[in-house]
């Protein structure tokens, strides 16, 4: 019987405070705090315009051994560990998966995908690839890939090896219960004792590029405005008591 451990999940509000942010915020901000990149490089997205962020079930595969993993995609299903990390799968969950940056095995495919979003899954993020991609992109799930194809989990050179265990995705630390943001720049990953901390900083940054943003549709200068000049504060400080954010 295989036995694989549960994640423990941040509040609800946090990831979605996290994907109100987006990736290219949240990885500045956590490099202002001490994360130098959090980027995980390879996977993009191939589902333009989702924009999500959940805790993170974590995929691990490893080069195969004939001897040690069966061969036949249906063979034995319950010892095939792609399957198991989709069984602790609850609403808001993202799985990220090392695949090796292997561009050859399809890691899930349509079936398991649907399962997934079924369970409330909001996307994978795989530094690998598909299979039945084109039907994948229309379950609703933000998907963050390396590529297609028509091979399935283990016909060529990698097997799934461990469940929510740390893992190298795309070249970055991911921990269980990490936080991922992902939209259309890609994955960033949110280490969860950073992410109040990161939400605050986040939100404040917001809030003056949106009045940057304004001057600078009329014309303001750039130098003034982005980043916020000390002399332009003066304004922005009124303009927030404007907005009744004071």
């Amino acid at each position: 019987m295989v036995e694989t451990h549960d994640i423990v999940r941040p509040p609800a509000e946090l990831s979605a405070a996290l994907a109100a942010i987006g990736s290219a915020t949240a990885s500045g901000e956590l490099s202002r705090m001490g994360i130098r990149s959090a980027f995980i490089r390879g996977p993009v997205s191939v589902t333009p315009g989702v924009r999500v962020a959940g805790p993170a079930l974590t995929l691990q595969f490893l080069p195969k051994r004939e001897d040690l993993y069966p061969v036949d995609e249906y063979e034995e299903p319950e010892k095939q560990l792609h399957r198991h990390v989709m069984y602790h799968a609850q609403p808001g969950d993202m799985i990220v998966v090392d695949a090796r940056g292997d561009l050859e095995s399809g890691v899930f495919g349509e079936m398991m995908l649907t399962y997934f979003k079924g369970r409330g899954g909001a996307g994978v993020v795989i530094d690998g690839c598909l299979r039945d991609t084109g039907e994948a992109k229309q379950l609703g799930l933000g998907l963050w890939i390396r590529g297609a194809t028509p091979n399935f989990h283990a016909q060529t050179g990698i097997v799934p090896a461990a469940v929510n265990v740390p893992v190298a995705c795309g070249g970055t630390l991911v921990e269980p219960g990490d936080i991922v943001v992902a939209d259309d720049d890609g994955a960033v990953v949110v280490p969860v004792k950073l992410a109040p901390a990161l939400v605050a900083h986040a939100q404040e940054h917001a809030e003056w590029e949106e009045f940057s943003r304004i001057r600078l549709s009329e014309g303001g200068d750039l130098r003034r405005y982005y980043p916020l000049s000390d002399e332009a504060r003066p304004e922005y400080e009124r303009w927030r008591a404007e907005q009744g954010r004071a």
